[in-house]
């Protein structure tokens, strides 16, 4: 039966890496690795109970726990343009905030 899961995943893999790929616009493929991400866990998971290792669980779920993370920055870099912007402030029509004084 957990082989079958296992299949299944890389089935499931194989499509989400041609959803990256094909993907129309960066979220689209930014959506993609994110789920391949965690059928990447869920298969971690699956190969250390088939081969008796439950270590790989703790692997998994750190695995998952940067996956989330990676995601998250990735998309603020994409929103805002850099990693060290809190997004806090408003944002001028030519990229600059709005506490930013021209002499």
């Amino acid at each position: 039966m957990f082989e079958t899961a296992a299949v299944s995943l890389l089935v499931a893999l194989a499509g989400i890496i041609v959803r990256a790929v094909a993907g129309p616009t960066v979220f689209d493929r930014t959506q993609a690795v994110n789920s391949a991400g965690t059928v990447a866990m869920l298969l971690l998971a699956v190969v250390g109970f088939l081969n008796g290792r439950p270590e790989f669980l703790d692997i998994a779920i750190v695995y998952g726990l940067l996956n989330v993370i990676g995601t998250i920055a990735v998309l603020k870099f994409f929103r805002y343009g850099s990693l060290g912007d809190s997004g806090d402030e408003p944002r001028q029509p030519d990229g600059t905030s709005g506490s930013e004084h021209s002499s």
